[in-house]
């Protein structure tokens, strides 16, 4: 039937039919829009907590140090921490010479209360405790929350970790809750990854400083070591607490360049005031070494050089057989 053939009541009954129909077609339209929305954040959640869980699964297999510390497969007799420059401390060597097994939590630009939060989880797990935990206490020169936030990987399994990272990452700490998959959006994540089958204990490199770097030394701004009261407190706090747990402690400087640390005009005054804070003596390894071919670069030993300064420890008795 055509509109110009209605008129009167037919017309006004006919255009009444006709809105009712569009009503009842937006209706069931905003319906579906309304059930799409649910459908979609449901299907987030889901796909989120199953994608973590694989992930975590991954992270329980891994050979990754932070892996094997938080499933019970990281027993230790020494316990070794710092940044980059305590990945030096050679884990196969020192376990060769003291005829020990070691465990390095140390990490690329760690901080010291990141460093406590991993130790004091290590003291809480295991019931047997380690002989001798060495730090390097050029790690009490920085605050990294980017690097803490990183750890997410491991914070369910730690409530010291997570509340770590709640207090300097706050809105990573929150977007780890909302989604489990964002936990592993990392390069700590990249790392469990990288040693799921093979051993990380092995961070050294054979690389000799070269004869560039070794003559720009004198051209080349040193690093200055800095330190605030809240590093010095949460350092002094990891030394109490694991002498409390029987555990020697030995403070140390790894070395570096010779050349090179004479420029840290700030050095001095930065050891001095971790051995004020903590009353305990700062073995001082800064100019310990002196052979070239035993540096990657100005802050970092080789193998080579890692081996004579291994050697140096056990002769000092930090290392003990």
């Amino acid at each position: 039937m055509h509109f110009y053939e209605l008129n009167g009541r037919k017309k006004v009954v006919f255009i009444g039919l006709m809105n009712s129909c569009l009503y009842f077609f937006n209706q069931r339209h905003t319906v579906k829009k309304a059930l799409w929305i649910p459908a979609c954040l449901l299907l987030f959640f889901v796909g989120d907590r199953l994608g973590g869980f694989i992930l975590a699964k991954i992270t329980e297999n891994s050979q990754f140090r932070y892996a094997r510390l938080y499933e019970d497969q990281a027993e230790a007799d020494i316990l070794l921490l710092g940044n980059s420059r305590g990945l030096i401390f050679y884990q196969p060597y020192i376990e060769e010479i003291t005829g020990k097994k070691t465990l390095n939590l140390s990490y690329n630009s760690m901080p010291i209360d990141l460093g406590r939060v991993l130790v004091t989880d290590y003291l809480k797990k295991y019931k047997k405790k380690p002989e001798l935990l060495v730090i390097d206490v050029t790690m009490c020169d920085r605050h990294n929350p980017q690097l803490i936030a990183g750890f997410s990987t491991f914070s369910d399994y730690s409530k010291n970790l997570s509340s770590l990272i709640k207090d300097k990452s706050e809105k990573s700490w929150y977007a780890g809750k909302l989604s489990k998959l964002y936990q592993y959006n990392s390069e700590v994540f990249q790392r469990t990854l990288y040693y799921l089958r093979k051993s990380d204990e092995d961070w050294l490199n054979d690389r000799v400083i070269s004869p560039t770097m070794q003559a720009s030394v004198d051209k080349d701004t040193a690093v200055e070591l800095t330190i605030d009261e809240y590093l010095l407190n949460q350092l002094n706090n990891l030394v109490k607490y694991s002498e409390n747990q029987g555990v020697r402690v030995e403070l140390v400087v790894n070395p570096y360049y010779p050349p090179y640390v004479k420029k840290m005009r700030s050095f001095h005054n930065f050891i001095g005031r971790i051995r004020a804070k903590t009353e305990r003596e700062v073995r001082d390894y800064s100019q310990a070494l002196n052979e070239v071919n035993g540096f990657a670069d100005y802050q970092h030993l080789n193998k080579e050089g890692s081996k004579l300064y291994m050697d140096l420890l056990l002769k000092d008795g930090v290392l003990r057989k």
